[in-house]
């Protein structure tokens, strides 16, 4: 007998459908699987065999052959379980022959159980995109899955839960529509009241976040650049649906969400280990897995001590840094993950870090000075947005008992210039003005007069390239959005040439 069912493949974050086929002919007993199967979906056949065992069905006799179609294209995981047990299932008479507005996705237990299994969100997507009206997943991706309005979705745990609903002996109810609930469970820990003086380094942070610009915080050891960085999260403002989706997504196809957090609804902040592989950071493997830079996607990627990541690690994010996308590129496809980042980096300005101090003599000659910050090219400090010196904090502010500035209110600032850019980019793919590509510069920013005057001194005097020419206008435009200007100033300007480190007494 033949049949026939619905699943979904994975490669990435590209989901594409897959037929599966089943056919139980007489001859030897024996079980394949065709169509480019990985040795995971190999395996499922001792999965499903123990499964339909659990249900105390008799497994067919003869010669069973599943075909995964389309059979030019290779199939990897252990996702396909549950649509070729249905397959079988069809095969031996037990369910009707076809159900082509259904699609089957889980990986089988050997005791009938389903376990959870990454990329849900992704292939519920694309089942409503191709019009099917329901979609059987894993009980614990059942959340994941119902985020997607316009399709049923089913949470099965068993299959003999299964067997029942489709026979029609007891009918399951398809899951309700899952609304996220946005958290911010960093911020109770983390808080700018929490960071002593700093007044230009928490004036640049939160100019910074009203852009989503990429930043650069140099100085001694214990100034709080770390403390800084950690505390960047607490005043972005809320996610939007369309990015808890996207961020979420990326999560789901790397196989990081758990029951109890089915949506990512805060937004990421990674800080990997400066030992981190070039593989870790970008991506990669033989089925492209996303890396720290599209886990980051939609919040912070926190680089500490800059200058001790391997250079070659460093030099791949050139790229994705303007794209604000990955593509990697293997034998068996190309995976494309997005990575729409604000990139926070720390570091010391010398192997001993005390190089500019006043508070504390360098030991580091001239050539070790400049040896270390030859560690970061000039092209990826040009992806900076903004460098800024951080100074060891004094005295007078360390023992002062005055509660600085919360992050709640800069939050408020930094949420109120992004309603300006909101309404500046609507119709548009663009976020924030840190997004603005280069050729849509001048219909964005627009300069006084005598804003113009001052970018044109400073082109003159630094010899500034193209891409620094156009990231001053974009931190100008946010300092414009902060202080609520129509148009850039002469001290919009200023700022993003103040922030621009060109008199950094550690950079030069």
């Amino acid at each position: 007998m033949f049949s026939i069912t619905n699943s979904v493949g994975l490669f990435g974050m590209n989901a594409f459908p897959v037929t599966v086929e089943a056919e139980v002919s007489r001859g030897h007993t024996q079980f394949d699987i065709s169509g480019l199967p990985d040795a995971g979906i190999k395996e499922s056949r001792d999965r499903v065999r123990s499964a339909v065992s659990s249900v105390h069905i008799p497994f067919p006799k003869g010669r069973v052959l599943v075909n995964l179609a389309p059979a030019d294209v290779r199939k990897s995981g252990s996702s396909f379980d549950l649509a070729i047990f249905v397959a079988l299932m069809q095969a031996t008479g037990l369910l009707p022959q076809q159900m082509p507005d259904s699609l089957f996705v889980g990986e089988l237990g050997l005791n009938g159980m389903l376990h959870s299994i990454r990329g849900v969100l992704t292939m519920t997507m694309l089942a409503r995109k191709n019009g099917f009206r329901a979609i059987y997943v894993p009980a614990e991706n059942v959340r994941e899955a119902a985020v997607i309005d316009g399709i049923e979705v089913y949470g099965i745990r068993t299959v003999s839960e299964l067997l029942e609903h489709l026979q029609g002996t007891h009918p399951m109810q398809p899951a309700e529509v899952f609304e996220p609930v946005i958290s911010r469970s960093r911020e109770t820990v983390l808080d700018f009241c929490d960071v002593r003086g700093q007044v230009k380094a928490r004036t640049g942070m939160e100019l910074a976040a009203a852009g989503g610009h990429n930043i650069l915080l140099v100085g001694a050891p214990g100034s709080g650049k770390s403390m800084l960085a950690n505390r960047l999260p607490s005043i972005l403002p809320e996610m939007s649906r369309e990015e808890i989706l996207e961020t979420t997504n990326v999560y789901s196809v790397a196989g990081q969400l758990s029951m109890v957090h089915p949506l990512v609804t805060e937004r990421p902040f990674r800080s990997p280990h400066h030992t981190v592989s070039a593989a870790g950071l970008i991506g990669g493997g033989s089925i492209p897995a996303p890396g720290e830079i599209s886990l980051a996607h939609n919040g912070v990627l926190f680089l500490d001590e800059l200058a001790e990541f391997d250079r070659s690690t460093l030099e791949i994010l050139r790229q994705p840094l303007e794209s604000r996308e990955v593509t990697i590129s293997r034998a068996a496809g190309t995976a494309v993950y997005p990575c729409n980042i604000m990139l926070v980096a720390a570091m010391n300005p010398c192997p001993c870090g005390y190089y500019g101090s006043t508070q504390k003599k360098c030991t580091c000659s001239r050539k070790q000075v400049t040896s270390y910050l030859g560690r970061i090219s000039g092209p990826l400090l040009d992806r900076f947005d903004m460098h800024v010196d951080v100074d060891p904090v004094a005295y007078e502010d360390l023992a002062s008992h005055d509660k600085a500035e919360s992050s709640a209110v800069i939050r408020e600032r930094v949420e109120k210039a992004r309603d300006r850019q909101k309404a500046r980019f609507a119709g548009t793919s663009i976020y924030c003005n840190a997004m603005i590509p280069d050729h849509q510069l001048k219909e964005f920013c627009h300069l006084e007069p005598a804003a113009e005057g001052l970018l044109r001194a400073v082109h003159e005097r630094y010899a500034l390239s193209a891409r620094t020419y156009s990231r001053m206008q974009k931190v100008a435009l946010s300092s414009a959005d902060l202080h609520g200007h129509d148009a850039i100033t002469r001290e919009d300007i200023a700022m993003a040439v103040q922030f621009r480190g060109f008199e950094s007494k550690y950079l030069n």
